[in-house]
């Protein structure tokens, strides 16, 4: 009986020629330019995790605050996925049409102003407008961040930086809980420190980002058209490079209901596995607000670790069999992050359990990034992973509202019992579902491991579709689909 292709291509063959190079020696070559745009990326990104996980480790401050609900404050956390998806449409067509310098330093400007205004808020109905617009800029950074920093760095490197750029996330998760324990309690502004200490970060974020040049592939397409001798207005860029769009979207529709499905499952397995875990252990297992911090900080150094490892041996065992190996292991370590009561025992299943998660999620960034149309890889994939954040942005009312249903209880230091939420089965039964849920669509998904999607131009570059001369000139709009046919002969070139 023949083995189906999508099993028998679980394992890609290996790259040859240079790009068998000891990894060493490739990251040996690389320039401090290189590293830097790199590092603004990974930075752009951490930025919006800091933010994000603001809320998430301040929900009972907040819900003190406002006198709310824990519902009520996740309401905030969903809002804020429900609106990314804007965001990515809005900045990631930004980028891929004018560059990815400029549009990033404005969504990083955006989301330093909100930040400031959340830490001013005096009511539950002005911090959650304010959540609710922060969407919008938090929505444009993941696709743009991964397209500078993985673009930049040759094909040999991409499994690493791919893993090291998605745990900016993780890092960020621990910077915020790292802020929440330490610096929230000593202050007078208690919760709002949080929200203007990432402020600050994002600003430096956006400064760094501005004093570096342009990505590579827009200086060689400006290069390009000047030899060309070509010029378009913006205006006549513009609508070639939206042209384009339609096509990339006729030929590649059933590809972005995939990515989509895909990072459906991967934003419920990391916001039902992360969000309301502070709480969890706070509400269900009796923690102090102290101990959690610290469970969550300990849970993010081994989402850091699984990330780093699992980007670095998917650049040789492949994209999606990496994924089922670190889903393999979420579900290994479910019964861990559930069942101790202790502090020990429970740090340790956190631990473990987001290696497998984000050791799958520092795979996403190059893989999506492989699988896309080559002139779209901000807007593609941030349009990907926001959609899949939107359908998931229920993930905390979900296990919220599951506790308030799902009831038990826990002995109190005097002796007494406690009615609790179980918030404990029902992250379990969330997360055992989704991750059998990303196993099967990673296994039947596509995989173009080793594209070298550098080689393609930016979808309204010139110098892919010439301006036409002479008696040639009324045929200008004809030529217009040259440009999509060259750009996906790169994407199909390693397939």
């Amino acid at each position: 009986m023949a083995v189906p292709y999508f099993l028998r291509s679980l394992i890609p063959r290996r790259e040859k020629g240079q790009e068998g190079r000891p990894l060493l020696d490739v990251l040996a070559t690389l320039s401090w330019l290189q590293y830097a745009q790199f590092f603004s990326g990974w930075l752009a990104w951490t930025c919006d995790a800091i933010d994000f996980f603001a809320v998430s480790l301040t929900v009972t401050r907040l819900s003190e605050q406002f006198g709310r609900s824990t519902h009520d404050i996740t309401t905030a956390i969903t809002l804020t996925l429900l609106l990314r998806t804007p965001g990515a449409i809005i900045f990631g067509v930004l980028s891929d049409r004018f560059g990815r310098r400029w549009p990033l330093v404005c969504n990083l400007l955006l989301i330093c102003c909100l930040e400031i205004g959340v830490g001013f808020v005096n009511t539950y109905q002005q911090f959650l407008a304010l959540r609710c617009i922060f969407g919008i800029g938090m929505g444009g950074i993941w696709g743009m961040a991964a397209s500078t920093a993985l673009e930049n760095l040759p094909v040999e490197a991409r499994g690493l930086g791919s893993g090291i750029l998605q745990q900016g996330y993780a890092v960020g998760y621990l910077i915020s809980a790292c802020v929440v324990l330490r610096l929230v309690p000593e202050t007078s502004a208690g919760w709002r420190a949080a929200f203007w200490t990432s402020a600050g970060i994002s600003f430096t974020a956006a400064v760094i980002r501005a004093i570096l040049p342009e990505s590579e592939i827009f200086l060689r397409a400006k290069a390009l058209e000047n030899a060309e001798g070509v010029q378009r207005t913006s205006g006549e860029k513009t609508k070639i490079f939206f042209r384009e769009t339609g096509h990339m979207l006729k030929e590649h529709w059933a590809l972005c209901i995939y990515a989509v499905l895909l990072m459906t499952g991967f934003n419920f397995l990391s916001h039902g596995s992360q969000d309301l875990f502070p709480t969890y252990l706070k509400d269900t297992k009796n923690f102090s607000e102290y101990d959690a911090t610290v469970a969550t900080i300990i849970s993010n150094c081994g989402a850091i670790t699984g990330g780093a490892f699992a980007g670095y041996i998917s650049q040789y065992i492949g994209r999606r069999l990496t994924i089922v190996i670190f889903i393999v292991v979420v579900g290994a370590f479910i019964p861990l992050w559930i069942l101790p009561d202790n502090f020990s025992g429970l740090a340790a299943g956190a631990f473990f359990v987001q290696v497998g998660v984000q050791g799958a999620w520092g795979v996403i960034p190059i893989q999506l990034a492989e699988m896309s149309p080559p002139a779209f890889r901000a807007t593609f994939p941030g349009v990907a992973y926001q959609l899949g954040n939107m359908v998931s942005s229920a993930s905390a009312q979900i296990e919220a509202t599951g506790g308030e249903n799902l009831r038990t209880t826990v002995k109190k230091p005097d002796g007494t019992l406690k009615d609790v939420p179980d918030y404990a089965t029902v992250q379990a039964i969330l997360l055992g579902v989704v991750a059998g849920f990303v196993l099967i669509v990673t296994i039947l998904g596509p995989e173009n491991h080793g594209s070298k999607f550098e080689e393609a131009l930016p979808a309204a570059a010139d110098d892919v579709v010439k301006a036409p001369k002479g008696k040639d000139a009324a045929a200008a709009d004809d030529t217009a689909s040259v440009a999509s046919e060259k750009n996906h002969e790169v994407q199909k070139e390693d397939v």
